[in-house]
């Protein structure tokens, strides 16, 4: 896995975040909830957490981002693209002889609105201060390939250009 900046910014721009991060487990193994039994007159209550598995996910992903150069969270508007790459099994290519226009749909992947829920739990406090401010998103399931199982996450502040306010006098 690796992280980079994309491009070189300009005077006062903030470069977007390209990270290549490790294919995310799925939310069944990234949160667990156990049930605790009633008590006396305590109700029995589920509580949810974030399990061992997700939190070494979570460590590998800001050692990746920190290696990227990420040393401050975006504060405001954020912009994320997500690339979503499964793995590629032993005999894609007998499925690909045999359709070649959607072999790739048979593979078994994570849905695109888990990859985002756990990269941004995993992202959280690292790459941007809280994902309510996520503005624009875009994911994409891309075929699988040979660098193996992956997601690509591109992040950047969105910059607002001020109104002027003789529009509004």
């Amino acid at each position: 896995m690796s992280a980079q900046l994309q491009n070189k910014p300009q005077a006062g721009e903030v470069a977007p975040v390209m990270l290549v991060l490790p294919y995310p487990i799925s939310a069944n193994r990234y949160w667990a909830t156990r049930v605790i039994p009633a008590k006396g007159a305590r109700k029995a209550m589920a509580v949810t957490y974030v399990t061992s598995e997700a939190e070494a996910f979570k460590q590998q992903v800001r050692l990746l981002a920190l290696q990227a150069g990420v040393r401050r969270p975006i504060d405001g508007r954020v912009r994320l693209t997500l690339e979503l790459y499964p793995h590629r099994p032993l005999d894609w290519a007998k499925r690909a002889r045999k359709d070649p226009d959607n072999w790739a749909d048979t593979v078994q992947c994570i849905d695109l609105g888990n990859c985002e829920k756990i990269l941004s739990d995993a992202l959280n406090g690292i790459a941007w201060k809280d994902d309510k401010r996520h503005h624009e998103i875009h994911k994409y399931r891309r075929d699988p390939d040979e660098h193996g199982a992956r997601v690509v996450a591109t992040f950047e502040p969105i910059v607002r250009v001020p109104m002027a306010p003789e529009l509004f006098a």
